[in-house]
């Protein structure tokens, strides 16, 4: 029985291999030293064992921490061909990083994912799948449905992010459970035409890329993930940041 088994695990492996599909991963990253082994490791791991083909593009923006050098230590573990650094000397914001990322990309997917280890892996393969099944132009993890949740969160930060996408779906009516979450795929093509299009910064930034998406009747998918905060480092979810918020969404409620 176990024979069976392995012979059909290989056979996806191989028909994987096979499919001509390439993933990019874009890891932006601001003092995660300790927290980038373990991502790059489990990466390596969920990916190997489905065998499809990859690369990890990681964006440092000139952390203090060393991160960086981390990041040199684990190329020459995995191999440049695998391991890409494409480092900048200062913080630039998010959407730049994606962009700076999808320049050097070889990729005709690309998956986008928090380096603090809140979002797992694990996940991918079942990103991929539902992106196969429909060819979407989109997947997006969510929290917010089937067997999707936050954990490590306090009660506080959980009724802001409810609160959050509550009043984003009341105000957009966006068509995806999940407008604040930051782990999801992409073709390619459809992140380039998106980011193109963005204006916001800091937490706006990934619901504006679902609203944008919606807009240019881009496909979505979903996947429910579970969400660990963050392991090693501080979150930064303060006054400012939630004032930012609201002002963002009111322009895109405005503009949209």
């Amino acid at each position: 029985m176990s024979g069976h088994v392995n012979m059909a695990s290989r056979k996806s492996l191989q028909a994987n291999r096979a499919n001509g599909d390439k993933y990019s991963v874009l890891l932006p990253t601001y003092n995660e030293r300790e927290n980038l082994p373990l991502i790059v490791w489990l990466l390596v791991k969920y990916f190997g064992e489905s065998g499809y083909d990859y690369e990890i593009i990681v964006i440092d923006d000139g952390s203090p921490d060393g991160t960086l050098e981390v990041a040199k230590q684990l190329q020459k573990i995995y191999g440049d061909d695998k391991i890409l650094l494409r480092p900048r000397a200062t913080k630039l914001g998010l959407g730049t990083a994606y962009i700076h990322g999808m320049k050097h990309a070889t990729g005709n997917f690309i998956v986008i994912m928090d380096a603090d280890l809140s979002h797992h892996p694990k996940f991918i393969p079942q990103f991929i799948k539902k992106q196969k099944e429909g060819d979407y132009d989109l997947v997006s993890g969510t929290r917010y449905q089937g067997s999707g949740g936050v954990y490590g969160w306090d009660l506080r930060r959980k009724l802001i992010s409810r609160g959050a996408n509550f009043l984003t779906q009341v105000l957009l009516r966006p068509g995806a459970s999940d407008l604040t979450g930051s782990f999801r795929l992409y073709k390619k093509k459809v992140l380039e035409s998106l980011v193109e299009r963005c204006v916001s910064k800091g937490y706006v930034f990934q619901m504006e890329m679902i609203v944008r998406a919606r807009q240019l009747n881009y496909t979505v998918g979903e996947v429910p993930i579970s969400f660990v905060d963050r392991v090693y480092g501080e979150s930064k979810l303060g006054g400012n940041e939630i004032v930012s918020f609201v002002k963002g969404l009111l322009t895109l409620f405005a503009t949209t």
